[in-house]
């Protein structure tokens, strides 16, 4: 099977925060069939997520796929709030690198 890595697919991978004790990220694609290719494989999901970032399934408190932006959004929550002693990203955004080689079947 043939794959191709997310990181080619999409426009934009981006992690931020999302108020202090949750890191949101963004896969955007500028072209509607990119999106549906990640979509409908189902590499993106809250066990393959979970698995990438070596969490807990439960830490991910949103996943959602909005069709008319062509984007895919999840949310995890932080083990300490940003700015903590020993917390490593304050702004959250250097989370983002493990989906860049999400492999996409095509």
């Amino acid at each position: 099977m043939n794959t191709i890595p997310l990181g080619e697919l999409a426009k934009t991978i981006r992690s931020k925060n999302a108020g202090t004790d949750r890191i949101t990220f963004d896969i955007i694609f500028r072209e509607q069939e990119n999106y549906d290719l990640v979509k409908k494989s189902g590499v993106i999901n809250k066990e393959s997520i979970a698995a990438l970032f070596h969490i807990n399934k439960d830490r991910i408190t949103d996943l959602v796929e909005f069709d008319p932006a062509y984007a895919i959004k999840f949310t995890i929550s932080r083990t300490a709030p940003s700015g903590s002693p020993g917390e490593g990203d304050i702004f959250g955004c250097q989370q983002y690198p493990p989906l860049l080689g999400v492999e996409v079947p095509v």
